[in-house]
């Protein structure tokens, strides 16, 4: 494998820059089917970026069939063709990124929780401990079930009594459901025993704070999840 040089990135939808160039490199034939890409760390220092970038792009270079990895050894390629079902293009890249959702509920939910908190009625923490109940059996039985995650953040939101935070989530969980490496990435992370357990006792608190109209610790538990959400998906 002949030394590579990758090209500094603007700040705008870093992944794709990042994907754009690894991609061009791998398809030039500086990396052949089987060579090891540098380091995520030595990747950081080339782009001149942050992890989160970084693992977003190789994310995305993997689930399109570019490139593997193996635990503990790093990452190799696998093709250096585009795969036929990719062909024309790589719409998955134009759509709406996770960088953007996780940008936009890291900001919007804690909010949201916070009226729910003060303003949901005993129809509305019905709802939700129903759907929390859900969640429990399903988490117990060593599952995680996106739909019924989608639901409790959805009737949180109603319970908000703000139709505009409500087509706010709505427009969050279908960009969700279409952007393919969120569901890429979500399914190889949260999917985890470890992350699987502690994302239902973090929505369990929050439940819990509505049901009890805490306001504030509705609003900060919600942080804290948003937050340990970005970490599991581009950090970990």
């Amino acid at each position: 494998m002949i030394p590579i040089q990758f090209n500094r990135v603007s700040s705008n939808k870093l992944y794709i820059q990042i994907y754009d160039q690894i991609l061009s490199q791998i398809q030039t034939g500086a990396f052949a089917i089987g060579d090891k890409l540098p380091t995520e760390r030595e990747l950081c220092a080339q782009f001149g970026v942050s992890r989160a970038p970084i693992r977003q792009a190789l994310s995305a270079l993997e689930m399109k069939g570019y490139i593997y990895s193996r635990q503990g050894e790093g990452v190799y390629v696998k093709s250096t063709q585009v795969p036929a079902e990719s062909q024309p293009g790589e719409t998955f890249l134009d759509s709406i990124s996770p960088e953007d959702i996780v940008e936009a509920r890291m900001n919007i939910e804690p909010l949201i929780a916070r009226y729910a908190a003060e303003r949901a009625t005993d129809e509305d923490i019905e709802a939700l401990r129903t759907t929390i109940k859900r969640m429990e059996q399903e988490t117990e039985k060593g599952s995680y079930v996106p739909e019924t995650d989608e639901r409790l953040h959805m009737e949180i939101a109603r319970a908000s009594h703000n139709d505009l935070f409500i087509q706010f989530m709505t427009v969050i969980t279908q960009a969700m459901k279409q952007q393919e490496m969120w569901k890429f990435i979500r399914d190889r992370t949260v999917t985890r025993p470890d992350y699987r357990d502690t994302n239902f006792s973090e929505h369990e608190q929050i439940i819990h704070a509505i049901e009890n109209h805490q306001d504030e610790a509705a609003a900060r538990l919600m942080t804290t999840h948003m937050q340990n959400l970005y970490d599991r998906y581009w950090k970990d």
